[in-house]
């Protein structure tokens, strides 16, 4: 099997919901000798598992060996949207960015919630989906160094691997995803 260095989250309202419909093996977390089944990893290919359809083999060994894990997410954001059209809408609005200054707003905030203070301290304010998707990756350890910078200091080095394991860091991927995620947020909670 050849490695696979990419990956690929999906979110739902209910994970449970769709995992019904697909044959798979929830992926593991090997700790102290023993294996604990992965927060959201599957596999839809045959992998070693046991009884409960737990893999036998923890996630990031089975990446070397060539496994390709899927993350089924819980995101209960979901569960307030309508209908494929409501999504729709509530993902092209262009939302009142004004409401990132707002503490009160930004608790409820799904990736943002505790961070408002560290938006208080850019030089420059958060109004579109670059900005937002750099400011999520910029709450992670490994880029938390770039926090006041301007946002055209900060677009230079954000989507560099962080150098330290310690210091992880987003992908441009999750980040704009996340990012058009917060924005659907920001839209349910205004009253769309």
């Amino acid at each position: 099997m050849s490695k696979i260095d990419w990956d690929i989250d999906i979110d739902f309202g209910d994970r449970t919901k769709a995992l019904e419909l697909l044959r798979h093996n929830s992926a593991s977390i090997k700790r102290d000798e023993s294996f604990a089944r992965h927060a959201s990893g599957i596999y839809f290919t045959d992998i070693p598992h046991d009884t409960n359809g737990f893999s036998t083999i923890d996630y990031k060994e089975a990446e070397e060996r060539g496994y390709f894990k899927v993350d089924f997410l819980n995101v209960s954001v979901y569960e307030k949207v309508t209908s494929e059209q409501h999504l729709i809408t509530l993902m092209t609005t262009e939302p009142d960015w004004s409401k990132l200054l707002d503490k009160d707003f930004c608790s409820q905030l799904i990736h943002v919630g505790n961070y408002h203070n560290t938006i208080t301290k850019l030089p420059e304010p958060i109004n579109s989906i670059p900005r937002l998707a750099m400011f999520l990756a910029l709450i992670r350890p490994g880029k938390r160094h770039l926090i006041g910078k301007t946002w055209k200091e900060i677009a230079k080095t954000i989507w560099d691997k962080a150098e330290t394991e310690d210091g992880y860091s987003f992908k441009r991927s999750h980040s704009v995803g996340y990012a058009h995620l917060v924005v659907v947020h920001i839209n349910l909670l205004s009253g769309l």
